[in-house]
This record gives structure tokens, C-alpha cells and sequence, in this order.
């Protein structure tokens, strides 16, 4: 059951309406142009270490599958390109090849064929003590447990009870030998919530805000009550809110996912205070039209981000998060409302 759940999760996020309606709130984040940047676009470097791992550029193609035999090979052609690329790349839930072994190659198959690549692995909140199976699955850099309250809520015969997650996570942070990071799977992370993660011992966490893929919206299609799906299609905080929020809350590694389409707004999450960027449902709709079409889709968005680095004259990662930036519109106002100060990023090359 829980590998069909996978298979038909795949399905309708390739082929149906799935995506939020409502922003990002990149939109409200504007890059400060510099008309003599003093770079060469040539010499921009985006290399830089996460979870222990040295990466090409501060990408990860976020959790998209694994559990069922049709995802060995879109597996297998994501770690090819994250070898290729020496990016990150995220796996599926593995709850169902601990329940049932036969399917472990599934999601051993990308280690097989991206044996350098940064490698997280991935494990429900509600499954935490299946996570040293799935651990010793395969050689991982990391563990990721998803949070998907939201996906719970409204999938049919979701867990619904979450009392003692925090203390689980503590636990699993403490006693399994790699770094756990904490994921959300699309509705964002608040920074008070962030804070409690950090305290419970997460070494990194994933934001995965709202603009991207909504699982209520996937989980409306499977439910009989199309309703509920529908009312909380848009539930969740903004990426860019989301980003914000923890970045002035908790001091370790972000990863800023959830609606970034292109390499502007992945340099407007470096910016914001974010160690890298996730993508999923872009990478699999353009692995869909083939590896070759994937292979350009990552070519024009490493490209993408270094002309942004050019114009606001940031030669590396480090730079970047010294550019100035301003935030406008809705984002500012959940911001300013919240507490978080904006104003911070808006002069920070001339502090």
C-alpha cells in the first residue's frame, strides 16, 4: 500500500495541478543593483561545504521518491546528475524499504551511481524509530525527517497525533551516527518552531515553504472529501517569510526550498541567510522530457545564479550574503507584524 502511495504521489505531481496558488514572497525581495560590480563573471565561484560535504554549488535536488520499482530509475537518473553536477540530492521517504527490504534498491541506487555525491537520507516523524534501518540502508551524509502536518491532515488515514515528535527528534539527533536534519515537506518553518528544532539538536534544517508543491492540494485528488484539499490548498508560510524567520532565529545550516523555478530566486535565498537551495518538482518535470533536458535545466540555472552574483558584484557565497536587498510588500508586513527586522538587509554593504 505504501509503495502504491508512492507511485500515485509521483504520478499526480508530474501530470496535475499541484502547485500553490499564492506566492513564494520572492517577488517582495529585490536584489540592490550595482552598476559597477568590480567582478569577472567568469571567475564567480558557488562551491561550499554543507553537512560535512564539499559541493559544486549550493543546490539539492530535494526528496522526490524511492519506495516503489518504477522509482529505481528516476532515481538513478537524478544521482547521475547530481554526480555530474556535484550537487546534493535528497531521497524519498525511506519507510517503505524498511518494511519491506525488497524495495531498498530503489534508493541504494543512488549511492551506486553518485558514490562522491552529498546524500540525505529521509525518514517520517512519525516513523522515527525506523530511522537506524534506513540509516544503515546505505552510505549516507545525513538524515532528513520530513514534518508534513499539513499532508497528514488531509490524506486518508494520515497520522494525526504528534505529541512527543520534538522529543523523538531529540533522541534520534542524539543517538544516530550522522547529522539529522529536520525537513518540512512544503507549508514552511516558523522561527519559533525552527528554535525548538535547533534546541532538540537538528544540525540543519530544510525550510520548505509554501509556493511550491502543496500536498493538500496532491492529497485533495487521492481524498474522497475534495473539500478539504481544496480549503487548505494554500496553508502554509510563505518561502520567503519562512526563510527570513529562521535565518534570524537559529545559527545552523538552512536550506531554502519550496517554489524556487530559477536561479534569481535561488541567489535571493543565499542572500536572505540560506546555505543552499532545494528544487524537486522542476527537476522531475524536466527529467520527464528526458537527461538531456535535465542536464540543461541545471546548465541555465548555474547560469542564472551568476549573472544575479555579477550584478550585485558578489564573487562567492560569502559575498552574497553581505549584498543588499530590500523586502517589500506582503512578506515585509508578515515580517514586520512577526517581529523579524527587515530593514538589516537593505544597507549591509555599506555597514
Amino acid at each position: 500500500m505504501i509503495s502504491d502511495r508512492k507511485l500515485e504521489h509521483l504520478l499526480l505531481c508530474t501530470h496535475s495541478d499541484v502547485e500553490y496558488h499564492k506566492k513564494t514572497g520572492f517577488n517582495h525581495v529585490e536584489l540592490v543593483h550595482r552598476a559597477i560590480p568590480e567582478v569577472d563573471q567568469e571567475e564567480i565561484d558557488l562551491s561550499t561545504s554543507l553537512l560535512g560535504k564539499r559541493i559544486d554549488a549550493p543546490i539539492i535536488i530535494t526528496a522526490i521518491t524511492g519506495g516503489h520499482p518504477t522509482s529505481l530509475e528516476v532515481n538513478r537518473k537524478l544521482a547521475r546528475v547530481a554526480g555530474k553536477f556535484k550537487i546534493g540530492l535528497g531521497l524519498g521517504s525511506q519507510r517503505a524499504a524498511v518494511e519491506n527490504p525488497e524495495l531498498a534498491s530503489t534508493y541504494t541506487v543512488a549511492r551506486e551511481e553518485a558514490p562522491d555525491a552529498l546524500l540525505i537520507g529521509n525518514i517520517g516523524a512519525p516513523q522515527l524509530e525506523q530511522a537506524p534501518q534506513a540509516a544503515e540502508m546505505m552510505d549516507l551524509d545525513a538524515m532528513a525527517v520530513h514534518l508534513n502536518a499539513l499532508q497528514e491532515a488531509i490524506q486518508p488515514g494520515g497520522d494525526l497525533n504528534t505529541i512527543g515528535y520534538l522529543e523523538k527528534i531529540q533522541e534520534t539527533a542524539l543517538n544516530l551516527d550522522m547529522p539529522v536534519m529536520a525537513k518540512e515537506t512544503g507549508a514552511g518553518i516558523s522561527g519559533n518552531d525552527a528554535q525548538l528544532l535547533e534546541k532538540a539538536g537538528v544540525s540543519a534544517i530544510d525550510i520548505a515553504g509554501a509556493g511550491g508543491t502543496s500536498w493538500a492540494a496532491v492529497e485533495k485528488y487521492r481524498s474522497k472529501d475534495k473539500d478539504m484539499g481544496e480549503l487548505y490548498w494554500d496553508w502554509g508560510i510563505s518561502t520567503a517569510a519562512s526563510l527570513v524567520e529562521v535565518s534570524q532565529s537559529v545559527n545552523i545550516p538552512l536550506i531554502s526550498s519550496g517554489g524556487i523555478r530559477n536561479g534569481l530566486d535561488a541567489v535571493k535565498s543565499l542572500a536572505l541567510g540560506a546555505d543552499a537551495i532545494g528544487m524537486a518538482l522542476p527537476v522531475l518535470k524536466a527529467l520527464e522530457v528526458g537527461e538531456k533536458a535535465l542536464d540543461n535545466f541545471f546548465d541555465k540555472f548555474l547560469r542564472e545564479m551568476k549573472v544575479a552574483m555579477f550584478l550585485v558584484g558578489a564573487t562567492n557565497l560569502e559575498d552574497l550574503q553581505k549584498a543588499d536587498l530590500v523586502i517589500t510588500g506582503k512578506t515585509r508586513e508578515w515580517l514586520k507584524e512577526r517581529g523579524y527586522n527587515t530593514k538589516n538587509y537593505a544597507r549591509r554593504s555599506s555597514l
